[in-house]
């Protein structure tokens, strides 16, 4: 799921659970549609309106703005699809051997930017969303400890065995290189949407980067 589009995916799961009335569920059913055909950005909600068999107005009464539109689609989906997005993260990236810390962190940030890259115009929002819902925050954070957290440290342990990682303690070290990357990706694709990137190179001095910080 390294690439995979969130709207896409919501869309093969068209069913939003909730106690949904049958015009919401219109409307959010158009809505995914509409999303994964157009875009986030390049959807409108007369579009959206029109698909669904209701009036402009009908939306705004059951969800103000398109933001909450969309969250009001993803946010179920996420709390189901976000422990199946972790496991495929530690199958794809953090179980297969690597030849080096340095291979391993080149994986770990292209199936990362090739991720955010495929749903570079929801992230923002969701971001935002986390930030102020504390049980969203809860949920996900909680759900990365369990599923991913584990394995990272196993991987860390490994490459301080070969003496690739500086001795300080692996909690630490997740720490420094996820604020890293997270601020990054933030700055990549929230506040600096649309700029061309090139996976490979862009990993290789992220990877730098963090060598010198963590590195043995």
């Amino acid at each position: 799921m390294s690439s995979h589009n969130l709207i896409e995916a919501a869309l093969a799961r068209l069913q939003v659970k909730g106690k949904q009335t049958d015009k919401q569920q219109q409307i959010l059913d158009a809505a995914v549609r509409i999303f994964a055909e157009k875009g986030y950005a390049a959807a409108s909600t007369s579009e959206i309106a029109k698909a669904a068999g209701v009036a402009e107005g009908t939306i705004f009464r059951h969800y103000g703005t398109k933001e909450n539109l969309l969250l009001a689609v993803l946010v179920p989906f996420l709390m189901e699809a976000a422990p199946v997005i972790a496991d495929e993260l530690v199958h794809d990236v953090l179980i297969p051997p690597h030849d080096s810390l340095a291979s391993f962190l080149r994986a770990l940030i292209i199936n990362r930017l090739a991720f955010l890259e495929a749903n570079r115009e929801i992230f923002k929002i969701l971001v935002m969303e986390l930030l102020h819902r504390d049980d969203l925050r809860q949920q996900f954070f909680g759900m990365f400890q369990k599923r991913v957290l584990k394995h990272l440290y196993t991987v860390i342990e490994v490459y301080r065995e070969r003496g690739e990682v500086a001795d300080i303690p692996a909690e630490a070290i997740v720490e420094l290189a996820g604020t890293y990357l997270f601020g990054y990706f933030f700055s990549r694709f929230a506040l600096l949407p649309g700029q061309p990137l090139n996976h490979e190179a862009e990993a290789d001095r992220m990877v730098g980067f963090i060598l010198r910080g963590i590195g043995g």
